[in-house]
């Protein structure tokens, strides 16, 4: 076998580096609010008046490279603004292939596509638990109350070794897909026909509140695309006011990032304020130090629990007949005292760092806009808790996780400032000698600047001369606010040749798809080869780009793309067990030299295995033989899989009919059946890693194919697994080509590696992700993109000092997809704390509930199901009882107490033990695929994923103005859903209707187009009819879709009394 290819070493046939346009500048900045300024593109339920014209956007949200002239050494660049593509576009249009599909616009050339990581400017935040706190003076606490084939020839073996590939000498031939009719009736909201057509798109971002959104409708083919029926009072408590704010109304928002946001002030001063203890008269004994706090505490009765100065409480009566109860009084809980998630009306201005200290950030799943003063947005990096613990008792004590969520290529809000991109030139980024820390806002220069304190591990560094600058009175360097790197959280350095030790891996992208008999009798292969051939346009332009394509079933299917050929020419492999590449060039070739084919070939497929009769699928040996193929260059490859693997390397067989088995006599060994079941495709998927090959799956398909063991791969290499079951060809093909455009046009890189660095007292303890690791300390990441998130646990190795600041750097090296070697540096510091209550003051509810989340994913294959049930519940009951003991005031023993800042803890933890990962009655594969799923879920959709949002829908009329808005978010509760109602669910994969008993058949015409209940079908394509309340829904359908950038899985529909039929378990 070849020796691996380090990162950086040369490659065998790798293509050399193009040198970029002389026009090119992909630092130019353009206008901020260009992605909402052209949302007039929008082609989400288009109807058919509307034009289908418009530029293609921007393939990937980065410019091409910049010419070095425009760059001075050390001096910043502002980079292009991050691309945002909202809702994976409604389904996009091309010139190139007949008019048969649904048209697609595009943004601007200039314009890169995007998506938001949370709900948009004006949009009430989903989950927003609270308001983003201006101060936290108070300890916050809640007292809460209780077609024919081809001649084609198989490639024999040479002499010696390996077969040499034998060409077919007919050209690979087949009638195309004939274009499907335009059928009249109501516009359609899914996907369209499966043919040569296009599919239809938009841009991911609302447009402009000054500009007018055009009707959104269907393309032609798909304007009657429709699936086949199938079958208590507040009080106080021992002299301690009660005080509990009530839940604000949910308010109507405006289109998000419509218009200017509404700026808050951010808190001034020290978010923390000081500590003043209230004396509560009658106290007795002195109580005892709270763990890891140097004060005394005030004297209390014997055996209460002391108060913390200035702390707000709520208290929920227990029940009648329940220890503590009262006498007289309630016998249930009140449900509007409950806590709920509440969301914000508007968006907010937070600035990450004010009077020289943090300030906390605001809740994941709200709407704000970074002002980057020092420390990094958020968005790129979080900590579970924003005050540090000086040492791992008082850690301990508090029962919470200490970890960081990194998610390093997070797309930033469109009015935040873009990343700004520093050149050193040849000697590259100024860096501590010790720790190889990068040069941040944090390290202190001394002796008039000639030296400088690295803020990590404490060593004293010269600063390069070419870096010198005198300091100022205040102790800063003078041109401090004129270097990003000195006074921006996060900046990108251009690497230095000691960075490379080879040329910049090409953009590869290989296709890969299943042509088995079940897959093409399900439309499935249609289905792909469709999304590809709209996606083919979407690639980065340039020599750079490198495109090839394979199909397999019990043999593998190569194809010679070579401009000189007149048709695409099939190879086959027929060993399926030591495979091997027919071809060593003309098998990976220039996208600008095989478009044309490409097409032809695409068109072709589906036709020419329609008569297949082959229902094996050799998935291992077929993702081998690419990777043969891809080894010199490195790439991504997608794979689209319908059946088991069941010959060939890595054959499986099912283990479904043994998990329910195991599962319904209680055995506890059932969890087994969620690892992978055997270690060749763990092997095979290290290797891909080594030699920069990204694999994502999509799996379509109707029946078990062990995700378990299929998703090592794209778990290894920084790829993810995308699941369609049951796969539908009318109901699932949209969201197919969206989330194919979105993974391929989405801001990313290639080749990374990454490495947190702490500052004494903190190391890191282990990283959670899809990602592989060779070497402790670093992750290699063959592919990284916006949406990858990466856990980062951490532990103290020494006592840290309070009033200190503790700092984290998460420093990623990467490829851009032009071929450009970048190092992103984003900081973090946060203050240092000895008091058990400033923890629970500055814990951060999305973060810690996204680590629980993480935590609980990775136990699943390991542990059963009950214990991992139990350790989640332990999670949350441990910091609730260290908060009563020692941080609560007294109260009933049968009152629930919870800290202001963790309030909704407990109903995101039971809402987690619901979900479908953590419950014993789903299927084993779709069990596999949450967990899976889960492990690089970003912190904005953990809460969401858990506890979906729930919209009002039979009354939207009722809603004000034209704009497309959401209605008010309703709480998952009973007492707010109504027989005569209509409800939506979203969770940002899955949308579900909820139908009442008794709902009004004319609501049901304006909306479905049924006049009864007992006509809606189990799938069901949404569609635009011609009235307001149609109209309406579908806005509010696509502007969840651009909110949470996904095309959201078809609408599941739920009737009133079969609620088996909901795969969503807490609603069962």
């Amino acid at each position: 076998m070849a020796t691996p290819v380090p990162p950086g070493a040369p490659r065998p046939g790798a293509n050399g580096q193009q040198p970029p346009p002389p026009n090119f500048n992909p630092n130019y900045q353009t206008n901020p609010n260009s992605l909402a300024d052209n949302m007039q593109n929008l082609n989400l339920n288009r109807p058919l008046s509307v034009p289908n014209s418009g530029p293609r956007p921007s393939p990937f949200g980065q410019q091409p490279p910049f010419p070095q002239s425009l760059v001075s050494a050390g001096f910043p660049v502002a980079s292009p603004p991050m691309s945002r593509p909202g809702a994976p576009p409604g389904l996009v249009g091309r010139a190139a292939v007949p008019p048969t599909g649904p048209p697609r616009s595009a943004l601007p050339a200039n314009v890169p596509p995007g998506r938001p990581l949370g709900p948009p400017v004006g949009h009430p935040s989903p989950f927003g638990s609270r308001p983003p706190p201006p101060s936290l003076s108070s300890s916050g606490g809640s007292v809460l109350p209780s077609s024919p084939l081809p001649s084609v020839a198989v490639a024999p073996p040479p002499l010696g070794a390996r077969p040499s590939p034998f060409v077919s000498s007919s050209p690979l031939t087949g009638p195309a897909v004939p274009p499907s009719s335009a059928p009249g009736g109501p516009l359609s909201n899914g996907p369209p026909a499966i043919g040569s057509g296009p599919l239809p798109g938009a841009p991911r971002f609302p447009p402009s509140a000054s500009i007018s959104q055009p009707h959104v409708g269907p393309p032609p083919t798909m304007m009657s695309a429709r699936a086949p029926a199938q079958a208590p009072a507040m009080g106080s408590v021992l002299g301690s006011v009660a005080v509990s704010s009530p839940p604000a109304p949910p308010m109507a928002s405006a289109s998000p990032f419509s218009a200017v946001p509404q700026s808050r002030e951010p808190p001034s001063g020290s978010p923390y304020g000081p500590q003043t203890w209230s004396m509560q008269p009658h106290q007795g004994t002195q109580p005892p130090l709270i763990p890891g706090s140097s004060q005394a505490q005030p004297p209390r009765m014997f055996g209460m629990p002391h108060q913390l100065p200035n702390q707000a409480m709520t208290t929920i009566p227990p029940a009648m007949g329940q220890p503590g109860a009262p006498l007289s009084g309630p016998s249930k809980i009140d449900p509007n005292q409950i806590p709920r998630p509440i969301p914000n009306s508007s968006s907010i201005v937070y600035e990450t760092r004010q009077g020289n200290s943090a300030n906390p950030p605001p809740p994941a799943t709200s709407d704000y806009i970074v002002r980057d003063t020092g420390n990094c947005s958020p968005r790129f990096m979080r900590c579970t808790i924003n005050q540090i613990p000086c040492t791992a008792d008082l850690l301990s004590t508090s029962a919470m996780q200490l970890a960081l969520l990194v998610q390093p290529m997070a797309l930033p809000h469109p009015s935040e400032d873009p990343i700004q991109v520093v050149d050193f030139g040849e000697s590259g980024p100024v860096r501590c000698s010790r720790c190889k820390g990068y040069i941040n806002p944090f390290m202190k220069f001394i002796d008039q600047g000639r030296k400088f304190i690295c803020n990590l591990c404490g060593f004293t560094d010269d600063t390069p001369r070419d870096y010198h600058c005198n300091l100022g009175p205040d102790g800063r360097r003078r041109d401090a606010d004129e270097r990003p790197e000195l006074c921006r959280g996060t900046v990108e350095f251009v690497a230095s040749k000691e960075y490379m030790v080879r040329d910049p891996m090409p953009a590869v992208y290989f296709f890969l798809i299943d042509v088995s008999m079940n897959a093409v009798q399900t439309g499935a292969t249609a289905a792909a080869c469709s999304a590809i051939n709209q996606v083919i346009s979407d690639l980065p332009e340039g020599p750079r780009t490198l495109v090839g394509i394979a199909t397999f079933d019990s043999t593998i299917h190569f194809y010679n793309l070579k401009r000189a050929l007149q048709q695409p020419l099939m190879l086959i492999v027929p060993d399926i067990q030591d495979v091997y590449t027919p071809l060593q060039t003309d098998v990976i070739v220039q996208l600008s030299e095989c478009g044309q084919h490409l097409e032809i070939l695409l068109e072709n497929i589906p036709t020419m295995f329609q008569s297949s009769k082959t229902a094996e699928s050799c998935f291992g040996a077929a993702i081998k033989a690419v990777f043969l193929a891809m080894k010199s260059t490195g790439g991504k490859l997608l794979v689209f899989q319908s059946v088991l693997p069941s010959v060939g390397i890595g054959a499986l067989s099912s283990r479904e009919a043994e998990g329910r088995t195991n599962i319904s006599a209680g055995e506890k060994e059932a969890h087994k059946l969620l690892q992978p079941a055997d270690k060749i495709l763990k092997t095979m998927a290290i290797e891909f890693a080594e030699y920069q090959v990204s694999v994502d799956v999509f799996v379509t398909t109707q029946t078990y194919v062990d995700i378990a063991s299929i998703s090592v791969i794209p778990r290894t290499t920084g790829g993810r697994v995308y699941y369609y079951y049951p796969f539908s060809a009318v109901s699932d093909s949209a969201k197919l080509y969206n989330d194919l455009r979105w993974n391929i046009t989405r801001p990313q890189g290639f080749e990374a590696v990454m490495r947190v660095r702490c500052s004494q007292g903190i190391q890191v303890q282990d990283y959670s992700g899809n990602f592989c690791r060779r070497i402790p300390t670093d992750v290699d990441l063959p592919g990284i993109d916006c949406d990858k998130c990466i856990l980062v646990t951490l532990k103290h190795d020494d006592k840290l000092q309070d009033g200190s600041e503790c700092s984290f750097q998460c420093a990623l090296l990467y490829t851009t997809v032009y071929g450009q070697r970048r190092i992103r540096v984003s900081n973090l510091s946060l203050p240092c704390t000895n008091m058990l209550s400033n923890l629970f003051r500055s814990a951060d509810l999305d973060t810690q509930f996204a680590c629980f989340l993480k935590q609980a994913a990775s136990e699943i294959p390991t542990s059963p199901l009950v214990q991992a049930r139990e350790q989640v519940t332990n999670f949350c009951i441990n910091i609730l009882l260290s908060y009563r003991k020692f941080c609560a005031t007294v109260s009933s023993s049968g009152q629930l107490i919870l800290p202001e800042a963790l309030k909704l803890l407990p109903l995101y933890t039971l809402a987690l033990i619901k979900s479908t990962g953590l419950r014993n009655d789903g299927r084993i594969d779709d069990r596999s695929f949450w967990f899976n799923y889960v492990s690089s879920l970003s912190t904005p959709l953990a809460v969401p994923l858990v506890y979906p949002r729930m919209f009002a829908i039979h009354n939207l009329n009722a809603m004000e103005g034209d704009e497309a808005v959401l209605p008010p978010i309703l709480p998952l509760s009973s007492e707010h859903v109504s027989d005569e109602g209509i409800y939506l669910l979203e969770n940002g994969e899955d949308a579900l209707i909820y139908f009442g008993s008794s709902v009004d058949s004319s609501i049901l015409q304006q909306l479905f187009g049924f006049t009864s209940v007992d006509e809606v079908p189990t799938q069901y394509v949404i569609q635009q009819y011609d009235n307001p309340l149609s109209k309406k829904f579908n806005d509010v359908v696509n502007v969840i879709r651009r909110q949470r950038c996904s095309y959201l899985r078809n609408a599941v529909l739920l009737m009133h009394g079969r609620r088996q039929e909901c795969k969503w378990p807490f609603l069962r």
